[in-house]
C-alpha cells in the first residue's frame, strides 16, 4: 500500500505497535517525569531554567519553527536518550558486543532481523553500500574505494530517487546506473550489480518504479533493495521491508528525537552485520564514521521511547499550537491562515501557512522572516507564498519541534511584526554602469583559488541575463544592477542531485568588478573579474 494512502492515525497507531509489548526496563529511569517532559506535559516548564551554555560562547539559539533542518541542529533529544547517555558515558564496553547487543535489541523493537547504529542515515547508507560491495570480507573491504578487480561495482538508481544524498552511495567508488522504466531496470541488473537505491517518498509511490515493483524484479536476480527514510517516522512492522526492501536508513535526530549525530540501518541480518564490520572503530572507508557508547545508547533510548511515545497526543499537541497562532494572527485585517496536513511519512507534522495582502500590511514575508531571525528572540520560520494570488506574501510554521509557550512567543512576534512592520527595503537605485560582456574570474576560496568560472552577460536596462560557467558545467545565469552594484545569481542541478548555488555580489568599475560569492550551504567567498576583449 502506497504511504500517502495511510491514515494519519493509522500511521500513528501502527508506528506505537510495539508499546505495551515490550518492556523498557532499567534503560529509563525515571520515565515518567521525563515523558511528560518529553510530550510538553507539566514537568516541561521545569526545564526552562537551563544553562545557556551557547551563548558564553557567543551563540545564539533559536526557536526551531521550521523542522529537523540538520543546519539549525535537527531535533532536541529526549530527556531519556539524555539519560541513557549519561549513564553510558560511565562505563566502558566492548564495542562488538555492544553493537550484537544494541543490534538484537533494535530487532525486537522493530521487527526488522537486525539493527545498526550509525553516525547517522548518510553513514548507514554508507555502510549498506560497502557490505553489498565488499559482504564483509576484508580483503576487498580494505581496499575500498577503488573497486577494481571487484565482481560488485555499480548501483541502480531508479530516476525518481536521484538525489543529493546518493553521494553516500557512490562515495564507496560504485557506478551509478539510472534507470526509469521496468523493463530498463530488468535490462540494467547484471552480475555487477551491488544494490538498487531508493530514496522513500511520493516520487517513488507515484512513478513506474514503485518499491515493490522493484522489488519483485531485484528478489529473483539477488540484488538487495536499500531505502533511504532519513526523515520518516519508524513503523512497525516497517513499511519499506514488507513492500520488500532488504535494508532500510533513518535519521536518528529527527522524528525519533534520538542524538543528531546518529542514524538506524534496519533489514536483512547478513547484510546488517556485514555493515558493522565496514563501521568504526574497525579500519578502512566506515572509520571516520565513528559511534561511541554514549551515541548507541541514545539511539536505542530513542527506539524504546518510539514504541512508548503517545503519537496521537503529540500530535493534537502540534495542532493545537498551530490554532494558537493562526487566532491571534487572524485578528490583523487581510491575514489569513490555513493548516496543511502532512501526506506519507516523511516529517509528519502539520504546517500553518499564514498569508496577507503585501501592499496593504506593507511588509512581504520574506522580511517577517529575515526580521524575526535576527531579532533579540531569534525565531526561524519558513517563507510562504500567496497561491494564485499575486498581491499575497507570507510565512509557514512547523510546529514539529517546538517547545511548550514557544507558540505564544511566535504569535507575540508576529502580531507585533505585522501590526508595526519594519521599514522596506529601499529600493534599487537607477543603474549607472554597464555589465554587458564576457568575464574572466578569479575566486578566492578558504583554502584554495580558482580561475576556471567565467560569466557571459547581457544587460537590459537594469536586468541581466547570461551564462555562468564553473569548473566542469554551465548554467544559466540571471541577475540586476543598482547603481553600480551587479548581483549575478546561478543555479546548478545535475541530474545526479548535486546542487550548488552561487550568488556574486560587488561593484563595477570600468571593465573590472570584485566583490563577495555566497555560496548557500558552502558559505562564502571573494572574487574579482576582468571584462575580456
Amino acid at each position: 500500500m502506497p504511504s500517502n494512502a495511510l491514515s494519519r492515525r493509522a500511521i500513528l497507531q501502527r508506528s506505537a505497535v510495539a508499546g505495551g509489548v515490550l518492556s523498557l526496563g532499567p534503560l529509563l529511569g525515571g520515565a515518567t517525569e521525563a515523558l511528560a517532559q518529553s510530550t510538553g506535559g507539566p514537568a516541561a516548564a521545569a526545564g526552562k531554567a537551563r544553562k545557556d551554555v551557547y551563548g558564553r560562547i557567543g551563540v545564539r539559539p533559536l526557536i526551531n519553527g521550521r523542522g529537523t533542518y540538520t543546519i539549525i541542529s535537527g531535533s532536541l533529544m529526549l530527556p531519556e536518550v539524555r539519560e541513557a547517555i549519561d549513564a553510558a558515558a560511565r562505563q566502558y564496553v566492548h564495542l562488538d558486543e555492544l553493537a550484537d547487543a544494541v543490534g538484537k535489541r533494535l530487532a525486537k523493537l522493530t521487527k526488522a532481523e537486525h539493527g545498526l547504529v550509525a553516525s547517522g542515515c548518510h553513514a548507514a547508507l554508507t555502510h549498506a553500500t560497502t557490505a553489498c560491495v565488499a559482504g564483509g570480507n576484508p580483503d576487498l573491504h580494505v581496499r575500498l574505494p577503488d573497486l577494481t578487480g571487484f565482481r560488485k561495482t555499480e548501483v541502480i538508481i531508479p530516476a525518481h530517487s536521484r538525489n543529493v544524498y546518493e553521494n553516500a552511495v557512490s562515495a564507496v567508488g560504485v557506478k551509478v546506473v539510472e534507470v526509469s522504466t521496468p523493463d530498463e531496470l530488468k535490462r540494467a541488473i547484471g552480475p555487477r550489480t551491488a544494490l538498487i537505491y531508493i530514496m522513500a517518498g511520493p516520487r517513488v509511490d507515484e512513478s513506474e518504479l514503485p518499491t515493490d515493483v522493484i522489488a519483485s524484479i531485484a528478489g529473483p536476480e539477488g540484488v538487495p533493495v536499500l531505502v533511504d527514510a532519513a526523515a520518516e517516522i519508524l513503523t512497525v512492522p516497517n513499511v519499506h521491508l514488507e513492500r520488500g526492501a532488504d535494508l532500510v536508513a533513518y535519521s536518528g535526530g529527527k522524528a525519533m528525537r534520538g542524538p543528531q549525530s546518529a542514524g538506524l540501518l534496519l533489514g536483512r541480518e547478513d547484510l546488517v552485520r556485514a555493515a558493522w564490520v565496514s563501521s568504526a572503530p574497525h579500519h578502512g572507508i566506515g572509520r571516520g564514521y565513528k559511534v561511541g557508547k554514549e551515541e548507541a545508547m541514545g539511539m536505542l533510548a530513542a527506539v524504546e521511547m518510539w514504541a512508548r511515545r503517545d503519537h496521537e497526543a503529540e500530535y493534537a499537541r502540534w495542532e493545537s499550537w498551530l490554532k494558537t497562532i493562526a487566532r491571534r494572527v487572524s485578528a490583523i485585517g487581510s491575514v489569513k491562515t490555513e493548516v496543511t496536513q502532512p501526506d506519507g511519512l516523511s516529517n509528519r507534522t502539520p504546517s500553518l501557512a499564514v498569508t496577507w495582502n503585501e501592499e496593504r500590511l506593507g511588509v512581504s514575508g520574506r522580511t517577517v522572516v529575515d526580521t524575526l531571525y535576527e531579532a533579540e528572540t531569534r525565531i526561524a520560520i519558513n517563507t510562504a507564498g500567496g497561491g494564485d494570488d499575486p498581491g499575497r506574501t507570507g510565512v509557514s510554521i512547523t510546529p514539529y519541534m517546538l517547545q511548550p509557550g514557544e507558540e505564544n512567543t511566535i504569535a507575540d512576534a508576529l502580531v507585533r511584526i505585522l501590526t508595526d512592520p519594519p521599514a522596506p527595503p529601499a529600493p534599487p537605485r537607477p543603474p549607472s554602469v554597464d555589465a554587458s560582456g564576457e568575464w574572466k574570474l578569479d575566486i578566492q576560496y578558504l583554502a584554495g583559488s580558482s580561475t576556471a568560472h567565467r560569466l557571459e552577460l547581457a544587460q537590459d536596462g537594469a536586468t541581466i541575463t547570461g551564462t555562468h560557467t564553473g569548473e566542469y558545467v554551465s548554467r544559466r545565469a540571471t541577475g540586476s544592477v543598482s547603481g553600480r552594484t551587479v548581483t549575478v545569481r546561478s543555479t546548478l542541478s545535475e541530474s545526479s542531485g548535486d546542487a550548488l548555488d552561487f550568488t556574486f555580489t560587488g561593484t563595477l568599475r570600468g571593465d573590472s568588478m570584485s566583490g563577495e560569492l555566497n555560496m548557500g550551504e558552502y558559505l562564502k567567498a571573494t572574487w574579482k573579474a576582468e571584462r575580456e576583449g
